[in-house]
């Protein structure tokens, strides 16, 4: 057997291996010194920290680990992750031994734990999260990723139900996906309460919130996809509904888009949204969210509304421009291209999106690491290996099936039925740049169509030989489930494929899926799924703490070319155009039978009609399903970086904690914001699903080129104007503070960075993202930048401080030095105090500043100083302190202008935008 190497892991890979993979002991009390143990070093609900550490003294209940850094960290037994597994070998014996128990003689059963354990060692297979935690550990935790269950029955019982089923699934490790299409609309009425339905959208806030108190099997937070079909009458409340505060925080969102009415967006034709009718006898009983078999079955419709699908359309894009989301799946096109069409129709997907499933269906997932097939004597891919991993890897994902625990019945019968497994991939960009090919490039797309191809053409041969061997899964019709859209794409490249089928069987109704890998892949240290790198040196925020992570393979070039750059192939998210992500994804899709977790990278000045366009090449070019991440739309992120000049990118500016990120570690690579990741400067804010910076590798951001454009006069014939002498570029590393202001809007942070030891530029974050007052505040932010970084005459400060002090609009906030009119006034007061604090006089004069709000009594200031934050507050008397937490009541909700009026008034009142000042309202 292989595996007499030890396989050492260290820094972030280490703690994610024992906090989320090893072997738990769950007896923390058998803590003895010289254990290897994770210590919670920060115990913050959103903001925790952990660290790797030895026992090296305990005395009763209080114990003191020494961490890998060498930090003495004393606390109580408690706050101790104790494992039975230290290294990844054992782990490897485990998983080996549990899969292979699930084959019929003991002779059989050596052989496959031999053969396992070899495509186990080095990572060549790497195991989904659940079955790593779980397998040969616990007969509790199931061993499967994620769920979806039927969508709700339409009354107070079913909607409970499904509550029940998700909270029971997500507490033994799983995600859930779930369609709200089945529950009636918002003012519906419901006769058995003689009143009006809250509507679907309003359900999906209760199980959203449910899935942020669930700790999953010990280790996680709840991970939850909610889903609506583009017929349902709610749909554009479902689509806006996290643009409302507090609703929905804790839940992935996708539109099911029908080819219909991606015909009506190209055509401009109206849309009718439409709902059963629920005084129909059979609702009750045969009502289940599909409405081509409740029309099927001459069952009544009744139409709510008529639009123009461009208008619905318009509203995801828009939204997915601000937000990256919802996301949208083509699920007529996806059910075309199952193999279950024939008898279980696809219903939602799973929270990251890559395995569309049937209700009561699971995700079982792993991933071949494509980065340990790089022939480096070839310099090639190692076929062979690959083709023997890959067939190895199917029988291991088929066992997987026969011994994970089930917690439904239902789950169980329909998994047997059909037998649904998903081998994936991670380390692609990896092993792209080993072959030296440029993620996008032509010569990438016809290298991705090779392998993926070659990979599914010998995953669905071991399929058909397993069911040669053990039975095909039982509901399958060799004729039906050839005429699947994919199976007809397969077999014409593939003819023998389909000579399988109808000779063998197959044992597995779909075989491939590509999963985002997040945590597992950076454990493994390669790229995760099959995004390019997010960046070659960044930090990441999770759980675990605030990790920087170093990719080998750049610092290993670098290390070997002192004073050298990186290779062209060497390419992150961010230097891909968007259309770059989609074509990639749509060769790869070609040849997984599930789906793709994928996001396209954008730019921050990339446009909504932008947007518009890759939405519909996505759709054009046979993706499943579409989600992007424009740089800057989230205040919140997983990764961040900043290009530091010459060098691998490193943050280094002033950055301010934020944010109620919906998708803790659901997309980690990000996929997803998460709780304490940090909102900075412009260029700072990376994104979900592997985002990066424009300044990653020195490419100009997008508002600075524009900016120095519009400037200098480039582009003009008559080239470069001597405005381009008076304009001061921004370096790639600018450091400053930011200042918490209570405004009259909103509470406020004011970034203000500084260029040779003057501000220099100002980032604005005051509303929700998408109102008028986010806009323009963000535009004020830039033409205050752009003011401050032209021309070299010294007053620049004292003339914005003096133009914008003391304008004034329909309100104000504070009490006398602390009062802020507006905000352009709070800019002042905030320019006011940055000048106070560089002259050195620091908390001495904060007092007089005229800052108001912030928490604590006083306005909070941070200030990143080399590796630390100084933190200051400006202290206010006990009556501006009462003045201003009054009006944090008053404002909790947020507002915006007022159209009419133009105040600042506007808020949500029965879910429509309604003007406390005039009386105006949106939906009058």
């Amino acid at each position: 057997m292989t595996g007499k190497r030890v396989h050492r892991l260290e820094g972030l890979s280490e703690k994610i291996f024992l906090d989320r993979y090893a072997w738990k002991n769950s007896d923390v009390q058998q803590a003895k010194v010289g254990d290897v143990v994770l210590v919670l070093t920060k115990d913050d609900p959103k903001f925790p920290a952990k660290e790797v550490g030895e026992i090296v003294e305990r005395e009763g209940d209080h114990v003191t680990v020494k961490t890998r850094s060498g930090e003495l960290v004393t606390t109580e037994v408690e706050k101790l992750t104790l494992t039975v597994e230290s290294t990844p070998e054992e782990m490897w014996d485990r998983l080996a031994g549990a899969m292979a128990s699930a084959e019929p003689t003991a002779a059989l059963q050596q052989e496959w734990k031999r053969r396992f354990r070899h495509i186990l060692d080095g990572w060549k297979l790497v195991p989904g999260g659940r079955i790593a935690a779980g397998a040969g550990a616990s007969d509790e935790l199931t061993l499967f990723n994620c769920y979806v269950i039927p969508s709700p029955q339409d009354s107070r019982g079913g909607i409970m139900k499904t509550l029940g089923e998700m909270t029971e699934i997500m507490s033994r490790g799983g995600g859930v996906g779930i369609n709200l299409s089945s529950l009636r609309p918002r003012r519906a009425l419901v006769r058995g309460v003689n009143g009006a339905s809250s509507g679907a959208v309003s359900w999906g806030g209760l199980f959203s919130y449910t899935t942020g108190l669930i700790e999953q099997g010990g280790s996680r937070r709840g991970a939850l996809m909610l889903m609506m079909n583009d017929w349902h009458p709610d749909v554009l409340d479902f689509i806006t509904v996290k643009q409302k505060m507090g609703e929905v925080t804790n839940a992935n969102l996708s539109v099911c888009v029908s080819n219909a009415f991606m015909k009506a967006v190209k055509e401009d034709a109206s849309w009718e949204l439409v709902f059963p009718d629920t005084r129909d006898a059979a609702y009750d009983e045969s009502w289940n969210g599909d409405l081509d078999a409740w029309k099927s079955a001459g069952h009544k419709v009744i139409p709510y509304k008529t639009v123009k699908a461009r208008e619905i359309w318009h509203t995801i894009v828009e939204s997915a421009w601000k937000s990256a989301e919802p996301g949208v799946v083509f699920m007529e096109y996806y059910n075309q291209m199952s193999n279950s069409w024939y008898f279980n129709p696809i219903i939602c997907t799973n929270p990251c999106g890559e395995q569309g499933l049937p209700g009561w269906g699971v995700c079982n997932l792993s991933a071949i690491n494509l980065s340990r097939f790089y022939d480096d004597c070839q310099q090639d891919v190692a076929w062979e290996e690959l083709a023997e991993t890959t067939r190895w890897s199917v029988r291991f994902l088929d066992n997987v099936i026969d011994t994970t625990p089930y917690h439904f019945p239902e789950n169980e019968k329909n998994q047997k039925k059909e037998r649904r497994i998903g081998l994936g991939t991670m380390g692609l960009a990896e092993l792209m740049i080993k072959l030296k090919i440029r993620y996008g490039s032509p010569e990438s797309l016809e290298f991705l169509d090779k392998l993926y191809g070659f990979i599914a053409r010998e995953a669905y041969l071991a399929s058909a030989d397993i069911a040669m061997e053990k039975g095909s899964f039982k509901a399958f019709d060799a004729e039906l489930y050839l005429q699947s859209g994919f199976m007809k794409n397969i077999v014409e490249v593939y003819p023998e494929v389909g000579e399988a089928v109808r000779s063998k069987g197959i044992r597995n109704v779909t075989v491939i899926t590509q999963a985002p890998t997040g945590s597992t892949g950076t454990m493994v240290g390669t790229s995760t799924g099959i995004e390019p790198y997010f960046a070659f040196k960044y930090f990441r925020q999770s759980r675990l703490g605030y990790d920087e992570q170093l990719v080998p393979i750049a610092q290993e070039y670098l290390d070997s070319h002192p004073g050298g750059e990186l290779p062209s192939y060497y390419v992150t998210a961010m230097e891909l155009s968007a259309e770059d992500h989609i074509v990639a994804q749509a060769a790869i899709q070609r040849w997984v039978d599930s789906s793709i977790s994928k996001t396209a990278n954008c730019p921050a000045d990339f446009t909504i009609e932008d947007t518009k366009r890759l939405y519909e090449l996505a759709f054009d070019l046979g993706c499943k399903g579409v989600t992007i991440y424009r740089d800057g739309s989230r205040d919140v992120q997983v990764l961040q970086t900043e290009k530091k000049e010459q060098d691998l990118s490193v943050k280094e500016t002033s950055a301010q904690s934020a944010g109620d990120g919906p998708d803790a570690e659901l997309r980690e690579q990000v996929v997803s914001p998460e709780p304490g990741a940090s909102r900075g400067t412009e260029e700072d804010r990376g994104g979900s699903a592997g985002a990066g910076t424009a300044g990653d590798f020195g490419i100009q951001h997008p508002h600075e080129q524009r900016a120095a454009e519009e400037m200098t006069g480039a582009g003009t014939a008559g080239g470069k104007s001597s405005l381009d002498q008076q304009y001061k570029r921004r370096p790639a590393v600018l450091r400053g503070a930011t200042y918490k202001m209570n405004t009259p809007f909103g509470m406020a942070y004011i970034t203000i960075n500084d260029l040779n030891g003057i501000p220099g530029e100002i980032f604005l974050n005051v509303g929700k993202a998408g109102s008028d007052v986010f806009a323009m505040a963000e535009a004020l932010g830039r033409v205050c930048s752009l003011f401050l970084r032209y021309g070299d005459h010294g007053n620049k400060v004292e003339l914005l401080i003096k133009h914008l002090k003391g304008i004034g609009g329909s309100g104000a906030i504070g009490f006398g030095v602390n009062r802020v009119e507006s905000i352009a006034d709070a800019v002042a007061k905030a320019l006011e105090l940055h000048a106070v604090s560089a002259s050195g006089q620091g908390e001495t004069c904060a007092a007089g500043t005229g800052l108001a709000g912030g928490g604590e009594g006083g306005a909070k200031m941070s200030i990143e100083l080399g590796d630390g934050a100084v933190e200051t507050h400006a202290e206010m008397s006990a009556a501006a302190r009462a003045e201003t937490d009054g009006a944090d009541e008053q404002i909790a909700g947020s507002r915006d202008l007022c159209p009419s009026c133009g105040s600042a008034t506007l808020i949500n009142i029965e879910g429509c935008k309604t003007c406390s000042s005039c009386g105006y309202s949106r939906c009058s």
